[in-house]
């Protein structure tokens, strides 16, 4: 049986970024989560890595409200939120971004143990 691999225009031209609604009542209504696209994972991962003198260490600071403002996009798929709104977004209910977190978490690929890795590379 012959195998027909995927050509370069077939890759780059799918659409591969997972969506998926989330019901945020205590917003008023519903926010649209998407996946990380690859730029952005390693964005988002280097975010959570401080250099504290020859060390990397862990940076925990705001991480759910860092993913959340990444992840969150209108019905064209463009972001919302830039990543100076994740200040502000920090600021709104812990319960309330922990649920669009572990949406927009699991959309892209990411667990703890992924920004461990990261903190240790």
């Amino acid at each position: 049986m012959t195998k027909t691999y995927l050509t370069r225009d077939a890759i780059l031209k799918a659409t591969d970024l997972p969506t998926e609604p989330v019901d945020v009542p205590e917003w008023g209504g519903t926010v649209l989560v998407r996946g990380l696209n690859g730029a952005e994972r390693d964005a988002y991962e280097a975010s959570m890595v401080k250099q504290v003198g020859k060390e990397a260490k862990m940076n925990m600071e705001n991480m759910r409200a860092k993913l959340v403002a990444m992840c969150i996009v209108d019905g064209d798929g463009k972001r919302i939120f830039t990543q100076a709104d994740a200040e502000a977004l920090g600021k709104k209910s812990g319960n309330v971004l922990q649920r669009v977190f572990l949406v927009a978490q699991r959309l892209s690929g990411l667990a703890t143990a992924d920004l461990e890795i990261s903190a240790k590379n």
